[in-house]
């Protein structure tokens, strides 16, 4: 049985009862009609008529219900990256949003729902094809079965709309309440288009003249998913924050990939050697990065350096084993490299992060059954010589900064001293296309059993100069053990390919950073060059100054975009108490504070600006600047001593530990000598996020 791929082409036609999605190149598939304004899903097997053409699109992206109204997603225009094995590789470029009411209800609460959705897609690097399945590992792959549709088949994790396809898959399984959704309704699998989220670089080249495609995926998981400071650490679940998995992957004798262009700058590939006839290779190795997995947080305050809070270790107990439990099931031995420093306030995190591996080290539980789907789709790797299941645990500390000072990088090689043993044990996965096969059988000759799970404190920075380090060690003995090179030789030998390395792996770490922290990667001077720079450093301290401008005053709406569009906070059951969510109800005063300030430093300004009349008089001016100066003086060091009320923080999933500290702020200001009267008595419940116990609840 062949498996049901997702339409390549799809004409929307919509009239003021229904909008109906049809293949023109597939005319014996039914339509699928979303009725309007019920939003009731149907199949039609005969043609609709009553309503106009209004576009072709490239794929429905999902339905989201909000408070008042529910909006079809779909993608109006997708960009070609290039081709894996011959499948065709797409980016979303734009998104339209189709109302199911004809006549929409203004409310100024949906336009925001929907301005930051919008912002959330536009920002968001999300990919798609309609016959490969790129949210599951070419390992990962092998394991499923080809003729289920590709929906069924994508890993859970990276399934980045899932949420918002959700109104589909229920009633494709017949769970939907609509008047025409009874049975199970596998025409709709057609219409459900799984996207992944992260980084994608295909890019065909050659090494010492032997052609083949390197590609660069980057996956990032849709749980625990959000912002530099507002997500961190743990969730119950064992869901970790920022959690990516990178495949690296070389494939050779690729004939079906033309039409991936060259690097810019490598003149090999046109000249390159192609082994026709032969199977198709593939040699990939995939790791992971996420977050220090414990109970942890870091608190905005308007100061450089947040305020770092750790619950007590042994409370993450139960949502760590989650987490390693899965991935362990996964990717079998788990070799944590930790880059954060030993001394300073990062101590605290990498000393509570070793206290959690001995507590599960020490666990006596030899293996938890926490599998969320089924277990042919794990890499399942069982306790050998009666070791308990957190013996496939493997930490390893490396001191990246005090190791590095003094520009001396090379020294992160001491780092891959430690790890080569499990590397070479670990080994890569390797398969071969048969030749000849209509089946599109793989012979796979070899799998990764372990994976380098690293982190930092925002596993960017460090952890991706780590990754790229360990991708190339692993790729140079990939090579080798193919004849590619030989015993001795390196990828970096060959210059050309040197560079594509190096910058490939610098925008991954562009990208990743970019969608949690808001900027580029910090270091990427040296993962470009392989040397710091003068520039580099200066790059750095532009992107630290624009990370802290938006991870204090901007972030907030940027979350809140994640928190809707991936359900973790929906509208639709907020119910009646959660509307004009987005008012600022602070104190009069501590919002006015910020305009005094810039109204008095614009005063300042001017007034050392500007020439001054000889007969005016001087007094008053110089006066009125000195009072303007003070009163600056006040203002700024209110904002910082009650950094807190000023953080923008995210209004619709607001973290506890956020509004304990903006409360707690809150009345230390009521306790303000001069600005306590002014304020008045507002009590916890005046701060713009609400109550602390009405922040609880909706946490809950």
């Amino acid at each position: 049985m062949s498996a049901m791929f997702p339409f390549r082409d799809i004409n929307v036609h919509a009239s003021s009862t229904y909008y109906a999605f049809s293949s023109p190149s597939s005319p014996n598939a039914p339509t699928l009609v979303i009725d309007r304004p019920s939003g009731d899903l149907r199949l039609n097997n005969g043609k609709l008529t009553g309503g106009h053409r209004v576009s072709s699109i490239s794929g429905i992206l999902g339905i989201i219900k909000l408070r008042l109204d529910s909006y079809v997603i779909v993608i109006t225009k997708s960009q070609q990256v290039g081709r894996i094995k011959g499948h065709q590789v797409y980016k979303v470029i734009s998104t339209e949003f189709m109302p199911l009411r004809e006549r929409q209800v203004t409310d100024p609460d949906e336009d925001t729902y929907l301005a930051y959705l919008k912002t959330h897609i536009k920002s968001g690097p999300m990919y798609f094809s309609y016959t490969f399945d790129l949210t599951n590992s070419f390992q990962r792959q092998v394991q499923c079965h080809p003729s289920e549709p590709m929906w069924q088949r994508a890993d859970d994790r990276f399934f980045w709309n899932r949420f918002v396809s959700s109104s589909l898959i229920d009633f494709r399984e017949g769970k939907a309440s609509g008047r025409m959704s009874s049975g199970v309704q596998p025409a709709v699998d057609p219409y459900i288009l799984p996207i992944m989220f992260g980084m994608m670089n295909l890019t065909n080249t050659s090494i010492k003249g032997n052609a083949l495609t390197f590609v660069l995926i980057t996956r990032r998981s849709r749980h625990r998913a959000g912002i530099r400071y507002l997500t961190r650490g743990l969730d119950e679940h064992g869901h970790v924050s920022n959690f990516n998995e990178t495949e690296q992957s070389v494939i050779l004798n690729d004939s079906a990939a033309s039409g991936i262009s060259s690097f810019a700058g490598d003149q090999g590939s046109a000249n390159a050697k192609t082994a026709s006839g032969k199977g198709t290779q593939v040699l990939s190795y995939v790791q992971t990065r996420g977050s220090v997995p414990v109970f942890w947080a870091e608190i905005n305050t308007l100061h450089y350096t947040p305020k770092l809070q750790i619950r007590g270790v042994e409370s993450a107990k139960n949502a760590a084993m989650s987490h390693f439990d899965e991935q362990i099931s996964l990717y079998g031995e788990n070799y944590m490299v930790n880059l954060v420093n030993q001394k300073g306030r990062e101590n605290r995190v990498k000393e509570a992060y070793e206290e959690m591996v001995k507590i599960l080290q020490s666990s006596p539980v030899e293996k938890s059954s926490a599998d969320r789907r089924t277990n042919e789709r794990f890499n399942i790797i069982e306790p050998s010589d009666k070791r308990s299941w957190y013996d496939h645990l493997h930490y390893i500390y490396f001191d990246f900064h005090n190791e590095t000072k003094g520009l001396k990088w090379h020294r992160a090689q001491l780092l891959l001293d430690q790890l080569k043993d499990g590397l070479t044990a670990g080994g890569y996965f390797h398969s071969i296309d048969m030749p000849g096969s209509g089946s599109g059988d793989v012979d796979v000759r070899s799998k990764q059993t372990a994976v380098v799970r690293t982190n930092c404190m925002d596993c960017l920075d460090r952890t991706n100069v780590i990754q790229s380090m360990l991708g190339r060690w692993t790729l140079t003995r990939q090579l080798i053990d193919l004849g590619v090179l030989r015993p001795g030789e390196s990828a970096q030998d060959d210059q050309a390919f040197e560079f594509l390395f190096r910058n490939v792996w610098a925008d991954n770490a562009d990208v990743v950073s970019r969608s949690y922290s808001g900027t580029g990667a910090l270091k990427t001077d040296f993962t470009r060059t392989g040397n710091r720079t003068r520039a580099g450093a200066l790059q750095d301290l532009n992107s630290s100054i624009t990370r802290y401008v938006r991870n204090n005053f901007t972030d907030g709406p940027r979350q809140d975009g994640f928190d809707l569009f991936l359900g973790a906070y929906r509208p639709d059951e907020a119910g009646i108490g959660a509307a004009q969510q987005f008012v600022d109800r602070r104190p009069l005063l501590v919002q006015a504070v910020p305009y005094v300030l810039g109204f008095c430093v614009f005063f300042v300004v001017i007034s050392v600006g500007s020439t001054r009349v000889s007969e005016a008089s001087v007094w008053p001016l110089r006066m009125f600047t000195l009072l303007c100066m003070g009163v600056a003086g006040y203002a700024g060091n209110f904002m910082l001593k009650f950094g807190s009320l000023y953080v923008n923080w995210p209004k619709l999933n607001t973290p506890h530990w956020a509004l304990e500290a903006y409360h707690d702020t809150l009345d230390k200001a009521h306790k303000d000598p001069l600005v306590g009267k002014l304020v008045g008595k507002g009590g916890r419940g005046d701060g713009k996020l609400g109550s602390l116990e009405e922040g609880k609840k909706r946490r809950e």
